[in-house]
């Protein structure tokens, strides 16, 4: 897909207007109830498809079945992204009126180094068709990992902090307790960070690091960095909202690690395939459709069988 710079620039300032919109309607603190976080999920579930049907409509059919695909991959591997936001707001004994504040501020913060990820993928891609080898091998071995720490029910664990944050907390000290939602206040002539300076960075920061899978996985999809960076900011706009709408429900998917391992997987293999392809090796390519379908119905029975354990599970509890 040949995308101008004025696409882009379009692009961005459209994107960055209804983030403005979503922050103008929470910057007041306060504790999301599941009617605001419904609607908000489904405006932003809405602007995706009518993107998507948009590429449809602009006589760029394969872009769009991309953007879908990538779209639902995205979203897919950000639900597991919660679990470890759900660790870090407990740790941090966040607030519930101030979470909004925390996670839009981390998803920013995610968003812009997601965009540097994927400029650099784009041109690695670009200059270096090995580079497949190397994105397929990853994710095959992330979800061999995934598989593992589902075995070994890593969820339940606490949360440890990452280096980049323990190397803040180290350099710039923070004071013990909230003080509403400033970031850094002053105290004894030492300027010092807040929790909710360390709790954001905390967010955005693990982010990264679930980016190194999920960006070769989009990447998996399609090589059109535009479908990327737009299928990434439509998944991470609408994941606040989402954490408060699923949150109960995320002990529930039970499974949904073997899901996404599979899911990784796959597209793993659709990568070394594709690599192997450009190396003039004949090979069958998996093509969007195939693709889409598959992550489709992973996520469906990764999603009906958990809630049929869980149900199982409380149905032996009670008569317990």
């Amino acid at each position: 897909m040949d995308v101008s710079l004025m696409v882009w620039v379009l692009t961005v300032v459209v994107l960055s207007a209804l983030i403005a919109i979503d922050f103008f309607f929470g910057r007041k603190p306060h504790e999301v109830t599941l009617r605001e976080a419904g609607t908000w999920t489904v405006v932003w579930i809405v602007l995706a498809v009518l993107f998507g049907i948009g590429l449809l409509i602009a006589g760029e059919g394969t872009a769009s079945g991309e953007f879908f695909a990538g779209y639902v991959t995205e979203k897919s591997l950000s639900v597991d992204n919660l679990f470890v936001f759900v660790l870090i707001m407990t740790k941090f004994a966040v607030p519930p009126e101030f979470q909004a504040r925390v996670l839009m501020v981390g998803v920013l913060i995610a968003l812009v180094m997601r965009a540097a990820f994927i400029a650099l993928g784009a041109a690695l891609i670009a200059a270096f068709s090995w580079v497949f080898y190397i994105f397929g091998a990853f994710l095959i071995w992330t979800a061999w990992t995934l598989i593992k720490e589902a075995r070994a029910e890593e969820h339940d664990e606490e949360y440890q902090e990452n280096r980049f944050l323990k190397m803040i907390e180290r350099r710039f000290p923070a004071t013990d307790r909230y003080h509403g939602t400033k970031l850094l206040v002053r105290e004894g002539g030492r300027k010092l960070m807040t929790p909710m300076l360390v709790v954001m960075l905390a967010i955005g920061s693990t982010d990264l690091l679930f980016a190194l899978d999920s960006i070769p996985a989009i990447f998996g999809l399609t090589e059109d960095a535009y479908i990327v960076f737009t299928a990434n900011a439509f998944a991470l706009m609408g994941l606040r909202q989402l954490y408060f709408l699923i949150g109960g429900l995320l002990k529930k998917l039970v499974h949904l690690s073997y899901g996404l391992s599979i899911i990784l997987g796959f597209i793993g293999v659709k990568l070394v395939m594709h690599a192997l392809h450009e190396s003039g090796v004949h090979v069958p390519e998996i093509s969007t459709p195939v693709s889409l379908g598959v992550i489709c119905v992973v996520l469906a029975v990764t999603t009906a069988t958990s809630l049929i354990a869980t149900r199982r599970e409380d149905r032996s509890a009670s008569v317990r």
